[in-house]
């Protein structure tokens, strides 16, 4: 059983910055396609960005392109999304997934984290 724990979440002022992390219990880590999407209260959890097993390959969602930087370590089975420039609206909780490629859709990935929870003050 795949575990993904995330963390890196918090509180902070719009403009700033927040660097996520998700580690992935196991050892075929590097064998899969990862990605992070968010939801927000009374919304539908959205693709934010995904990142191919070598890296080679990265998807944004529109509203994050020059904002967010997906990136892995393999060596150390985690995925992280570092989040710049941040706005109120990107408040939400942030999931990780695993998926056999960079996939922009949920249906694509099979294992879930918690997710950890962004707050972006005005």
């Amino acid at each position: 059983q795949v575990q993904l724990v995330e963390s890196g979440g918090g509180l902070v002022q719009a403009g700033g910055s927040l660097r996520l992390s998700c580690t992935a219990s196991g050892r075929t880590f590097s064998s899969y396609a990862m990605g992070w999407f968010r939801q927000a209260p009374g919304k539908e959890r959205e693709f934010v960005a995904a990142i191919s097993r070598s890296s080679i390959t990265t998807n944004y969602a529109d509203s994050m392109k020059g904002r967010f930087t997906i990136s892995r370590d393999n060596a150390k089975n985690t995925v992280f999304l570092q989040m710049n420039s941040l706005k109120p609206e990107d408040t939400a909780v942030y999931y990780c997934a695993r998926s056999l490629i960079p996939a922009r859709t949920r249906d694509e990935y099979n294992y879930w984290g918690q997710g950890t929870q962004v707050t972006v003050s005005s």
